[in-house]
């Protein structure tokens, strides 16, 4: 589709509580907006299936029956489930989809905010934390929480997934070119109308507006961690939304953790451990993984990157 005369068409709007954008390159309008409404369907109906918001959803459901029974799921939420798990077993724990059970509790960033929650409570909750508790049996398609009061929830993976899925289907109908941005977390694949690879930049996290640094991609996937989207200072001292699921408080020292690789779902989980686990050891992390690299910027602006990144 990308002839001479194609130009970018897109959309923006609301999915999954953040903004997304949806591009495609093509010369014929009417063409490329279809192909993104389509894009949109599957995004809202990925939504459904892993919302907490709905006491419908099927992760609402495992979390209802913590403790108590397996639930049968979709083998879509099955297969998401295993592949967290699998992320969590690469990050020694900094990613764990179990985090639920410290979410609105103990944390909610919010302006009323005002001191850090009790460590010992904190402590407590956390021993709720454990991915090694989720059950999965893949015979019967369901998925069991061991412990009363677990909760899963999928921010550090859905969107990356959403994005992911909406770039197959968009590439299935024969969008050669395109970008999906789901609030930061982005896909990209085929080249811009002139024939260029996608420039994306990389947030200056002391002014989320602007570009630090800049790489040129195409069939690549870029994700942003940085403490500039939602934090809270209490006593001059800014604390991320990012938590360590050891234990239970937000980490210091880490402004953003951006994360390239060729799958969205993929940069999108691994941003957060990296934060989590500490520049060396998230590097050491990364640079034993093939076809990932990372930038990560500390609170003295430093920048240090994984040894595979190119920067522009």
């Amino acid at each position: 589709m990308a002839a001479n005369n194609a130009t970018i068409h897109k959309s923006v709007l609301r999915l999954m509580g953040n903004r997304f954008e949806i591009s495609v390159v093509s010369d014929d309008a009417a063409w490329a907006y279809e192909r993104i409404e389509e894009a949109i369907t599957e995004i809202s109906r990925i939504e459904k299936l892993l919302t907490t918001y709905n006491d419908e959803s099927q992760t609402n459901q495992i979390n209802a029956n913590a403790g108590l029974v397996p639930v049968k799921v979709d083998k879509e939420v099955l297969d998401l489930i295993q592949r967290s798990i699998k992320i969590s077993d690469i990050t020694q724990g900094a990613f764990d989809i179990t985090y639920g059970s410290i979410d609105k509790s103990l944390w909610n960033f919010d302006k009323t905010m005002k001191h850090l929650p009790d460590a010992e409570q904190a402590k407590k909750l956390v021993r709720l934390i454990n991915y090694r508790n989720v059950i999965l049996d893949e015979k019967k398609c369901t998925v069991f929480l061991k412990e009363k009061g677990m909760r899963i929830g999928f921010g550090g993976i859905g969107k990356g997934y959403a994005a992911e899925r909406a770039k197959m289907i968009m590439k299935q109908k024969g969008v050669e070119s395109g970008i999906v941005n789901a609030a930061g977390d982005l896909t990209t694949w085929g080249y811009q109308p002139d024939g260029k690879p996608w420039t994306i930049g990389i947030s200056d996290p002391d002014n989320a507006q602007h570009a630090f640094s800049h790489v040129e991609i195409t069939d690549m996937s870029v994700a942003t961690s940085g403490n500039y989207e939602k934090f809270v200072m209490i006593d001059g001292k800014k604390y991320s939304h990012t938590i360590d699921p050891k234990t239970g408080l937000p980490i210091t020292g880490i402004k953003s953790v951006t994360v390239i690789c060729p799958n969205a779902e993929i940069a999108d989980a691994m941003a957060t451990p990296i934060a989590i686990m500490g520049i060396k050891v998230g590097i050491d992390m990364i640079n034993q993984i093939k076809g990932i690299g990372c930038i990560i910027i500390d609170d003295e602006n430093k920048m240090y990157t994984s040894k595979n990144i190119n920067l522009i």
